[in-house]
């Protein structure tokens, strides 16, 4: 089974569609109507598809403090993962959404930080597969059971008080993915409170892929990031832990590796 290292193409996909070794997950969702993700799943889907919700499954509830999107608990994600006919370390899960892969990537970031390395995101998304005119369905596969057992990758998660500690450290480069009005604080339709993080430099998410949702070539994301020191570390955030995803995606792509998820993001910083 070879593929690219961190996505797959409709194509390589249709040729594999019926492969055990496969599990596809539909992540499509929209902020402003958290139902109709799952509503689009239900009437037309890739075929053998399953769905997880970026609130119900790969989330927690909102607290205080955590931002608008906390991590999921473990062991819940880890059973609903199970459920759909993952194994741990041995099944391929190719994650899709409609949304220039960010709500894929969030899946693609929270299987590798459970330890799970085998995941992809599906290249062009829902569109692409559509465009190239290959087979949707509106059947909902039945649960399988797999065994999903989490191996915690701590180091590629930060919350606030490491950001608060360490952001001004010269071995330290803080990310912000948001969109460059957002981050200048011109224009803030979601949070309560407009701007960045002190020291934070703009790469906006939407930058990774181009407008059909396609990513940019594997030189083109290192040209991104080339005035980036890469032996530095690198903390990446948006607004609640989801788009940021996009941005470490990107820098693996780019073969950098010192990425990690400020999970709370700008939503979290300013809870305190």
């Amino acid at each position: 089974m070879t593929i690219h290292k961190f996505c797959v193409s409709p194509t390589w996909l249709f040729d594999n569609l019926n492969d055990s070794r496969i599990v596809i997950v539909d992540c499509r969702f929209s902020l402003a109507d958290p139902q109709l993700g799952k509503n689009q799943y239900q009437i037309n889907h890739i075929p053998g598809a399953y769905y997880l919700d970026l609130n119900l499954d790969l989330s927690s509830p909102v607290g205080e403090h955590g931002g608008r999107h906390p991590l999921p608990d473990i062991n819940n994600l880890a059973d609903k993962l199970a459920n759909i006919g993952i194994n741990f370390q041995e099944t391929l899960v190719v994650a899709y959404d409609d949304s220039r892969l960010a709500f894929a990537s969030r899946l693609w970031w929270l299987l590798r930080y459970l330890g799970h390395e085998k995941v992809a995101v599906l290249d062009g998304g829902f569109a692409g597969w559509q465009k190239a005119g290959y087979p949707i369905s509106d059947i909902i596969p039945a649960a399988k059971i797999g065994t999903f057992t989490p191996q915690l990758k701590d180091e590629q998660v930060v919350d606030y008080t490491y950001v608060k500690n360490f952001k001004d450290s010269p071995d330290v480069i803080l990310v912000d993915s948001r969109e460059s009005d957002r981050y200048r604080g011109e224009r803030e339709p979601i949070d309560k409170i407009a701007g960045h993080i002190p020291g934070a430099v703009n790469y906006p998410w939407q930058e990774v892929t181009d407008a059909s949702g396609f990513l940019l070539p594997s030189s083109e994301q290192r040209q991104r990031w080339e005035q980036l020191q890469p032996t530095k570390e690198i903390i990446v955030y948006c607004g609640s832990g989801v788009t940021a995803c996009v941005n470490l995606l990107s820098l693996e792509l780019a073969g950098i590796s010192t990425g990690k998820l400020y999970a709370g993001s700008w939503s979290d910083w300013i809870s305190y």
